[in-house]
């Protein structure tokens, strides 16, 4: 092979290492950061893209996670890549131990959701991205949780998250990195701290169900005294409304007497005056009659005998009667 063959075939070797090494392939959502003779040069997009050779590199970043086996043991991962993924990534720290406001030592894992707005400051801004976003979410939820108690801490999760995120978020603005939410998993205080609050927790469902109770014994007396008192007033209002229609029978049945007894007085006194007869003395032998069979009704009362003729001493009072008015009536 002459020297201008290899000559040839050296330059078209390296005609195709340069295409090769200078097209580069970005997938989707992921960007790179190349560097031209060790300046930053530009951010490749994904697509096809070019490079010059030996001239323009990417530029490589350490990824630091710390993550945790089966077990609950805590190791790290620490990865080179030259590819900054823009998507949104979930990062689940390790727990961690925090002390509340009233000096209980407890146990948080928190979720953060974060992403990447800007790569070149996430690369030139920072210098391990993952690390720097835990470090700083330990030490923010750290103070957070110091201003809150207990029991504060275990009630209040949506104020907590909220306002991690807005600290997390204003802090790493400066990262190029979106913080969009994050969560508190687990919050697991000490041993006798969790036996003090269940029993807390059976001694306010026992004072539940005592209130209950004396509630419903409550009701019961007050329902049952107010079915008593509704019983009492329907029977008054029974026996009045009873007394009421009694009266007024009895009034009936009076009027009625008394209306045929004038009625038969009137019968009498007509057919009396039609035979020249005397009411008074009709009336007088009735009355008389009626006295003497109630005197010999009973078996402890004691008959007196009057004769037939004490009639005339009857009617000879009432003949001093008819003189008296008459003579009264002549003086006059």
């Amino acid at each position: 092979m002459d020297p201008v063959q290899v000559i040839a075939l050296t330059l078209l070797i390296l005609i195709i290492l340069m295409v090769v090494r200078g097209l580069r392939i970005v997938p989707q959502a992921e960007v790179v950061i190349i560097e031209r003779l060790g300046k930053y040069h530009t951010t490749l997009t994904s697509g096809v893209n070019v490079i010059w050779p030996f001239i323009d590199k990417p530029r490589k970043i350490m990824w630091r996670y710390v993550k945790q086996d089966p077990g609950g043991q805590p190791y790290i991962v620490q990865l080179f890549v030259d590819r900054i993924d823009l998507r949104e990534t979930v990062y689940d720290f390790p727990r961690q131990n925090v002390i509340t406001q009233d000096n209980v030592q407890i146990e948080i894992n928190a979720l953060l959701y974060f992403q990447i707005t800007d790569p070149t400051k996430a690369v030139y801004e920072i210098s391990n991205l993952p690390d720097a976003i835990e470090k700083l979410t330990q030490t923010t939820l750290r103070n957070i949780i110091g201003e809150l108690s207990l029991d504060q801490t275990l009630t209040s999760r949506d104020t907590i998250n909220r306002k991690l995120r807005l600290l997390l978020d204003e802090a790493t603005d400066k990262w190029g990195v979106k913080v969009n939410r994050v969560e508190l998993q687990d919050i697991v205080p000490p041993p006798d701290v969790r036996i003090a609050m269940e029993k807390q927790m059976r001694a306010e469902r026992d004072k539940r169900a005592t209130i209950l109770e004396a509630e419903g014994q409550k009701q019961s007396a007050i329902l049952q005294a107010e079915g008593k008192r509704q019983s009492q007033i329907s029977e008054a209002e029974g026996q009045k409304q009873a007394e009421i229609l009694r009266a007024e029978g009895q009034a009936n049945a009076i009027q009625r007497v008394a209306d045929a007894e004038a009625e038969a007085i009137r019968a009498v006194a007509e057919s009396l005056r039609a035979g020249k007869a005397d009411p008074a003395q009709y009336l007088l032998a009735v009355k008389y009659i009626e006295a003497y069979k109630e005197m010999v009704q009973g078996s402890g009362n004691k008959v007196i005998y009057v004769p037939y003729e004490a009639t005339g001493v009857l009617g000879a009072l009432g003949g001093i009667r008819e003189l008296l008015k008459d003579s009264g009536g002549a003086t006059k």
